[in-house]
């Protein structure tokens, strides 16, 4: 039976080495096992996202994407943008958000796990092999869990639309056991033959097979063309830390512009249940994602990155925010749903890892027998030839993914992420403050109230998400400073699911997940 929260620690003394949170209890202890027998960070988080894979169907999956960022114990820190890229047949006209169209783009998280273990070998003296990592996600596709309360709300709220979606009718539960024997034959084929069966191999023969079955732009060479980048962090000075943040195409650049922004305001003078501190907030948003549509894939269009946490403009953007008076919210509303995983290993070594398949339960298709639900990541593209995000053959999107890693005097002090798309640069720049200003442990910042700007998929105004616990009086207190309020349930699903592992000077660890989600910090 999986623990529950209060079965689980969630801080540890010096003594204690490694960490590892996700948000789900078989996820965690896959990657528990593989710190127990003295396995890093990188390779925990690669166990651990194959369960999760299985484990949180409606948010994550081998057809989808992963981006990771790592650092060894000296800070030394590298991204994987294991981000698929656009079909070179592409469809005219608007990009759907559902069905076999919207299978634009191809998957990299199974790529990524080849990266990430190539570099744990060759950096951090990883030798733990793929076939042994993926056990626990065969043993649990094949054997079956207990839905998590997380994948019953999301079939619920889809119900209406699930029969409009090729293959999916039968394969997915709102409760019970959840049974992924295909998933489990794919994921042996993967073990045995390498990750790049998925992409080169009789696999992927399968996978091009089912993706032109059902009518997707995706080819056999696509998925032969698929892979990760290896690139460097962007770095943004907070406090006393340093924040990373993956590179364009993520939006990692708009959780620092933000936490930029809020370096120039005195946050630790605000009470964080008061109206200013969550209206310097909300407006730090707001001040960052006015820059967001600039944000697209280097590769094809300008890096802005320098531009936009250009320290001038930082200090410009903070002396914009009205202390009194809200600025109105001018942004296109952007789906997405993802997990977070984060571990530090025994050696003080870190990463964190998002997995996505963009919306919840991705295009809604299975592709043929490999049990398969492919990603719609492509509906991120934009068609407006003017926009820096335009769709081309071979392109990758804008990306709502950005796991976040702290260093503090030059070592691994905070490891971090969200689920949530447009939430996840909203819900970090909360909980870094909280942690970072206020000093708050990681449980505690993780329950506090939460906010979401924008449009959700139950409310279609750009208004002003707040959860209820809130309270009555700062609710009133935000009206009356020009935000458009909604409240939403305490711990809602809109709020998101968040991750954070802390590493005291005095190398202790304590971490929790999420109290909205299914899982939890494990310590060895």
């Amino acid at each position: 039976m999986s623990p529950s929260a209060k079965e689980t620690p969630q801080t540890n003394s010096p003594s204690s080495s490694a960490m590892i949170a996700t948000p789900h209890w078989l996820a965690s202890q896959a990657g528990a096992k593989v710190l127990k027998r003295g396995g890093n960070a990188i390779e925990a988080l690669v166990a651990a996202g194959a369960a999760l894979s299985v484990t949180y169907p409606h948010f994550c999956g081998l057809g989808g994407d992963a981006v990771w960022l790592v650092a060894d114990e000296k800070g030394s820190a590298r991204t994987f943008l294991g981000i698929g890229q656009a079909a070179a047949a592409m469809p005219r006209g608007e990009i759907p958000l559902r069905g076999p169209a919207s299978t634009l783009t191809t998957a990299c998280l199974v790529d990524s796990w080849e990266k990430a273990l190539a570099y744990s070998a060759a950096e951090w003296a990883g030798t733990e092999q793929l076939p042994a990592l993926l056990d626990d996600a065969i043993a649990l596709a094949d054997g079956g869990f207990q839905v998590s309360q997380s994948q019953a709300f999301w079939y619920e709220f889809r119900r209406d639309e699930l029969n409009d979606w090729p293959g999916f009718t039968g394969l997915f539960r709102s409760g019970g056991v959840q049974h992924q024997p295909a998933l489990a034959r794919t994921l042996e084929a993967i073990a045995r033959h390498g990750t790049r069966e998925f992409y080169e191999g009789a696999l992927a023969r399968r996978i091009a097979s089912g993706l032109a079955e059902v009518g997707s732009p995706l080819s056999a060479a696509d998925l032969a063309a698929t892979r990760t980048d290896i690139v460097a962090p962007l770095r943004q000075a907070y406090r006393d830390t340093i924040l990373l943040a993956p590179p364009p195409p993520t939006q990692g650049i708009t959780t620092l512009g933000i936490m930029g922004v809020l370096g120039h305001l005195p946050m630790a003078d605000f009470q964080p249940d008061s109206p200013a501190y969550y209206h310097a907030l909300v407006e730090a948003v707001k001040q960052a994602f006015l820059d967001r549509h600039a944000i697209a894939d280097p590769r094809c269009a300008a890096d802005v990155s320098k531009h936009l946490l250009d320290p001038d403009r930082l200090v410009a953007k903070a002396a914009a925010i009205d202390p009194a008076w809200a600025l109105p919210w001018p942004q296109d509303y952007r789906h997405g749903d993802t997990a977070l995983l984060a571990a530090v290993d025994a050696n003080g070594r870190c990463a964190s890892l998002l997995q996505s398949l963009y919306f919840d339960w991705g295009s809604g298709v299975v592709i043929g027998d490999t049990g398969l639900l492919w990603q719609n990541r492509g509906a991120a593209f934009s068609t407006d030839p003017a926009s820096p995000n335009h769709i081309r053959p071979g392109k990758r999107p804008f990306y709502t993914l950005n796991p976040g890693l702290a260093l503090k005097n030059g070592r691994p002090h905070l490891v971090y992420g969200t689920q949530g798309a447009d939430g996840q640069p909203q819900t970090l720049s909360l909980l870094l403050s909280l942690l970072i200003d206020h000093g708050l442990d990681p449980a505690a910042a993780l329950a506090r109230p939460r906010f979401l700007l924008g449009r959700t998929f139950s409310d279609s105004r750009d208004s002003l998400k707040i959860e209820e616990n809130i309270g009555a009086e700062l609710v009133s207190a935000l009206a009356a400073m020009g935000h458009e309020i909604s409240t939403i349930d305490a711990l809602s699903p809109l709020g998101g699911q968040a991750g954070v592992v802390r590493i005291g000077n005095d190398g202790s660890i304590e971490g929790a997940h999420d109290p909205r989600s299914d899982g939890g910090a494990i310590l060895l």
